[in-house]
């Protein structure tokens, strides 16, 4: 007679409890049958994960951003995760250890014919130990990537130096302007003496040019003024001047921006109230050695350390100049701009105007030849940087290199992508955090993203205040070559970027681009109409002037001459000129003329005002 079969006690793999804790605590539990214990362990997972997703759900994206922005956020963030390591690594521990103590139980039958004991399988306990390794390189990585966040974090935003955040090639910090042996640089200015006369607090003017400290808090809703500096120097050099000034201007409620930029050879800018019982009314050194200049006047200029009072100083100027109020500022290292570039993968430029450069410095006191063709192109990190930078190009020097300045910087912006960006975190993280410094405080990212949200970089308004419409060179005065603002055309322009129309800007560019050099000689009659002629004409993109040469007759009509064969190359100038005035040009040659085109007012001359701005 047969009996049946007793099933055998139900056997539990500690390794399988083990795994199911690292998926989640308490399932390992569970599956060995512990469902006290499993709802134990999962309760503070639970909590804590319905507690983040009910404020991911109802937070706006842009006030999380800012939320982690926090340092002392992502340090929580930090303490949290080796809790959360260490809370983990009990719970596949004690699954593992339960799964091990209920099968030792069923095998002794609950413990009515004694405690069976049995042997420690190394399969089982190696198991254990993957699980926990593979736990632990999760919450590492983890934990990079939260200090990664941290130090680019404690780098960008915080205008103190900190020694950490710089690598061994990154360029020094604003201030550091002395020679190998100790005495000043060449081509700078001392620091300034002081002065008997009293020195004034940092009111400001109260309307422009007001020091960032004693403005309110942004509202969201005003128009938004950030400076972006970039800090210029080659390798092998010991100065540093801000040879890249310019100001991004937002007007919240159109999502409309303009961007404006002076020459680095400007002198004479006008100086805050705050400052001029010092400097006087006009700054008489180049507005790239105002920084260094002021950076140590705690007297004139808020903040606690030379770079936050030479920033203060920096907005004040350009805020005075302007007629704005400029609120933040943003430092980018043109090495560290390089390494961005490179990381992103390169930037697709198009090349408008061809640069050319026989004497660029490469460093060391050498010298070489660049050249970058006309049309759009792919630039590492290098070649991005250079054609940012040259300078003496015969197409427009220090001041078209303003405009490839900012095309470079609205290139990469457009090109950057969420891809990209993730692929190459740490090394993205490690070249903005040594190349990116800004007085931006993390409480009001919410608001700054949300506007960044609504830009439409297609619609970007450039605006460079170069010779001849906006400033006049003087290229051998006592001073050296400078360049003199004309004020009040600088501040009408700001004032009246966002009426700009598209068509003007677009038609500007193109005349600009060509580069086209225009004489204008008065036959009008009216005396004045030669010079107000050449100024709307240089408000329009042209190179345009008007020599005082005599005219002997009065033409009935305008003439446009076209010299020396320019014409191959200047359609878009031509055309202009010739829908101006109503009339065809002529071509013609004489070695004698140096200029492009000639015209010659007659009495049927328009008398032509400028009525937009910009």
């Amino acid at each position: 007679m047969s009996h049946p079969q007793t099933p055998g006690p139900r056997t539990r793999s500690a390794f399988a409890s083990a795994f199911l804790s690292l998926l989640f605590p308490g399932l390992g539990h569970a599956y060995a049958g512990a469902y006290a214990r499993a709802l134990a362990f999962a309760a503070a997972p639970l909590l804590l994960l319905a507690l983040v997703a009910g404020i991911v759900l109802r937070a706006d994206r842009t006030d999380l951003v800012a939320f982690f922005a926090q340092a002392t956020v992502l340090q929580a963030l930090f303490i949290v995760n080796v809790g959360a390591l260490i809370y983990r690594s009990i719970a596949a521990v004690d699954a593992w250890n339960v799964a091990r103590f209920l099968n030792t139980r069923d095998a002794s039958g609950g413990g009515r014919v004694g405690r069976a004991r049995l042997s420690l399988s190394p399969v089982s306990v190696a198991g254990l130990l993957a699980v926990v390794l593979v736990m632990g390189g999760a919450h590492a990585a983890l934990a990079r990537y939260n200090l990664l966040a941290l130090d680019l974090v404690q780098c960008v935003f915080n205008e103190d130096p900190d020694p950490s955040c710089e690598s061994a090639d990154a360029s020094p910090s604003p201030g550091e302007t002395l020679a190998p042996d100790g005495s000043q640089e060449p081509g700078t200015s001392a620091e300034p003496t002081q002065t008997d006369v009293p020195l004034p607090t940092p009111e400001g003017t109260g309307t422009t040019g007001t020091p960032a400290a004693t403005l309110p808090p942004w509202d969201g809703k005003e128009r938004l003024n950030v400076l972006m500096v970039g800090s210029d120097q080659r390798p092998g050099e010991n100065t540093f001047n801000t040879d890249t000034l310019i100001v991004v201007s937002v007007d919240p409620t159109t999502g409309q921006v303009a961007m404006f930029q002076v020459p680095r050879d400007m002198a004479d800018v006008p100086v805050p109230a705050s400052a001029r019982s010092v400097w006087g009314s006009v700054y008489q050194g180049k507005i790239n050695s105002w920084y260094l200049q002021n950076r140590k006047r705690s007297d004139l200029w808020p903040g606690k350390s030379d770079s936050a009072r030479g920033f203060a100083a920096l907005k004040g100027l350009l805020g005075e100049l302007y007629g704005l109020d400029i609120r933040y500022y943003v430092m980018v290292n043109f090495n560290g701009f390089r390494k961005v570039v490179n990381v992103l993968g390169g930037v697709q430029i198009n090349v408008q105007i061809p640069v050319t450069e026989s004497t660029y410095p490469v460093g060391q006191g050498a010298l070489g030849r660049i050249y970058f063709g006309a049309g759009p192109q792919h630039m590492d990190g290098s070649e991005a940087l250079i054609y940012a930078r040259s300078r003496h190009n015969s197409l427009g020097g220090d001041f078209d290199r303003g405009r490839r300045q900012q095309r470079v910087l609205l290139s990469l912006r457009e090109q950057m992508n969420a891809q990209a960006i993730i692929a190459n975190l740490p090394a993205l993280i490690d070249a903005l955090k040594d190349s990116v410094k800004t007085d931006v405080k993390t409480r009001d990212l919410p608001k700054l993203l949300a506007l960044a949200e609504g830009v439409d970089t297609k619609d970007i308004r450039s605006f460079v205040f170069a010779p001849p419409f906006y400033a006049t060179e003087f290229p051998n005065s006592a001073r050296g070559y400078i360049i003199t603002p004309n004020v009040a055309r600088i501040r009408s322009a700001v004032n009246g970027a966002f009426t700009v129309t598209p068509e003007l800007l677009a038609q500007r560019d193109r005349l600009e681009a060509e580069g086209a050099t225009v004489w204008v000689l008065n036959g009008s009659g009216h005396s004045t109409f030669g010079s107000t002629t050449s100024d709307y004409l240089a408000y329009q993109g042209l190179d345009a002037s008007a020599p005082n040469q005599r005219v002997d007759a009065r033409p009935p009509t305008t003439k446009i001459v076209v010299y020396n064969g320019a014409e191959a190359d200047l359609t878009d100038s031509i055309a202009y000129l010739e829908k101006l005035y109503g009339v065809k040009a002529t071509l013609a040659t004489d070695p004698k003329i140096v200029t492009d085109i000639v015209i010659t007012l007659g009495t049927d001359a328009p008398d032509l005002k400028i009525e937009a701005v910009g």
